[in-house]
């Protein structure tokens, strides 16, 4: 996949490639009949690695979180499938409430934020000889 570093350190592009390489591959076995539980395995084993891929390295504006709760949202409603509701026996999309009581895992932004954490810590302990820990402490040459 690769990933663009810009001077901006801005990542919708980033973001939006992740999205649509998961939005393919998903759409590409759609047309497999498979359990809720299957098709949650193959979001968190395919999915989501791919959409996070070099995730630690972003800074999140509040438009590329909302981007990217809308597009975990939007594959866990076609996991889950529409509800029908009792009254007027209707149907509809799950809300986002009801989806996060559905699929208990943390959510892609709190995924987004422990691997940041978990890379910072790993970066951290490297030493200052290392070039990527001076350009976190913000020292590069």
């Amino acid at each position: 996949m690769g990933t663009t570093l810009t001077y901006q350190n801005s990542i919708p592009e980033e973001i939006q490639n992740g999205v649509r390489e998961c939005l393919l591959s998903f759409s590409a076995k759609s047309s497999i009949l498979l359990s809720k539980n299957t098709e949650i395995k193959i979001h968190r084993t395919i999915i989501l690695p791919l959409v996070l891929y070099w995730c630690e390295t972003w800074s999140l504006a509040l438009r590329e979180e909302r981007r990217l709760r809308m597009f975990e949202n939007g594959v866990l409603r076609r996991i889950f499938g529409p509800k029908r509701d009792e009254v007027p026996g209707e149907w509809r999309k799950l809300h986002s409430e009801e989806l996060s009581d559905l699929y208990w895992s943390p959510n892609i932004i709190q995924l987004i934020k422990s691997r940041r954490m978990s890379w910072e810590w790993h970066v951290a302990h490297m030493g200052e000889r290392r070039g990527v820990y001076s350009v976190l402490v913000g020292k590069p040459e």
